[in-house]
């Protein structure tokens, strides 16, 4: 037998083409829109987190826009801006009518950590003045509003 002869009437293995790239194959269709929808979910809790959170940023800006506390009024204001913020975040009738000690516990109870009730000028009323708290006081205040858990 000529062995040569036979492979000689062989034909070259015909390779098929490489699968086209579009369409892609349904398994990626649906890994596409899982996708899209993890994303979309993503996007709205964080512009959920955001709106819950806005106000936290709205305070913050307001007691850096204080400078420091060295009057008096400046604890009012300083006050007046944790009070609007625990309005926001706690029911009206549990915040709206504390003042004095009740409002520097309250505000320690919720968040304050003890650093308002510490606080002379805050805790015992404008009268007694502001001493040497009022960069304390105002870093309690920033530790209040960014940590507070809120009531609602």
């Amino acid at each position: 037998m000529d062995d040569a002869a036979d492979l000689s009437r062989l034909a070259d293995i015909v390779v098929p083409p490489p699968p086209p790239w579009w369409p892609p194959a349904p398994g990626w269709w649906i890994l596409a829109a899982a996708l899209l929808a993890a994303l979309a979910l993503l996007a709205f809790a964080a512009a959920r987190r955001w709106r819950r959170n806005a106000y936290r940023l709205q305070a913050l800006a307001e007691i850096d826009g204080l400078g420091a506390v060295t009057h008096p009024a400046d604890v009012v204001a300083l006050s007046a801006i944790l009070k609007r913020t625990a309005l926001v975040a706690y029911p009206r009738p549990q915040v709206a009518p504390l003042t004095g000690p009740d409002w520097a516990a309250f505000l320690d109870r919720t968040g304050g950590e003890g650093g308002f009730r510490e606080r002379a000028g805050f805790a015992g009323g404008v009268a007694n003045g502001v001493g040497d708290d009022g960069a304390a006081l105002l870093a309690s205040a920033r530790r209040w509003v960014k940590r507070h858990p809120g009531g609602r």
